[in-house]
């Protein structure tokens, strides 16, 4: 494995067990607030980590393969809409006990982890096309620099339930969450 594909993944696995260790924490009245600037339950957001898994190890792999994301030019590469699909699959999940959902996580990221295990330097060096979402614009990234912001996805969206939550931040939750990928990720998505 690459060095630095090794380096994301344990940091990616660390933030995944923090993760599931403070979702499994969260009682049912709590995993039914409504998030402070947002749509969604606190629920929503286990939701969302579950699934988009599959999404991002179809664009690993479209990346490894030499392939434009999409199937090709650059209308194909802004059809799908990340927004749509995370909502939906959101809705999907909102009768299902976060003990299925934090199962189906786990499938989605064994799957995720085979992908990302065979990422070489040829690949880390090639760019992607982020499409953009309701609040960020389409860019072109580098994959390696895209997976060492990446990897914080769990406690970027840590910080979103917490909004709801505010009795569970404690010193040991700052002290994850204390990161300047995460900061700026927050100043960008919660203006």
């Amino acid at each position: 494995m690459h060095p630095d594909v090794a380096e994301v993944m344990q940091e990616l696995d660390a933030h995944r067990a923090r993760f599931i260790a403070f979702c499994r924490a969260l009682t049912d009245e709590e995993l039914e607030r409504q998030v402070p600037q947002s749509e969604w339950l606190v629920r929503d957001f286990i939701a969302h980590l579950a699934t988009i898994d599959r999404p991002v190890a179809a664009m690993f792999s479209t990346i490894q393969e030499g392939r434009q994301q999409g199937g090709g030019g650059e209308a194909d590469r802004d059809r799908w809409d990340v927004d749509r699909f995370n909502q939906g699959k959101v809705e999907e999940r909102r009768q299902r006990t976060i003990a299925e959902i934090l199962t189906e996580a786990a499938a989605e990221r064994v799957r995720l982890r085979k992908v990302l295990g065979a990422l070489q330097e040829e690949t880390l060096s090639r760019t992607l096309h982020f499409g953009g979402d309701a609040r960020r614009s389409a860019a072109e990234i580098e994959l390696r620099s895209y997976l060492r912001g990446w990897c914080k996805h769990d406690p970027m969206h840590a910080v979103d339930m917490l909004r709801a939550l505010p009795e569970r931040r404690t010193p040991l939750i700052e002290q994850w969450i204390d990161d300047p990928v995460i900061a700026s990720y927050q100043a960008q998505m919660n203006r």
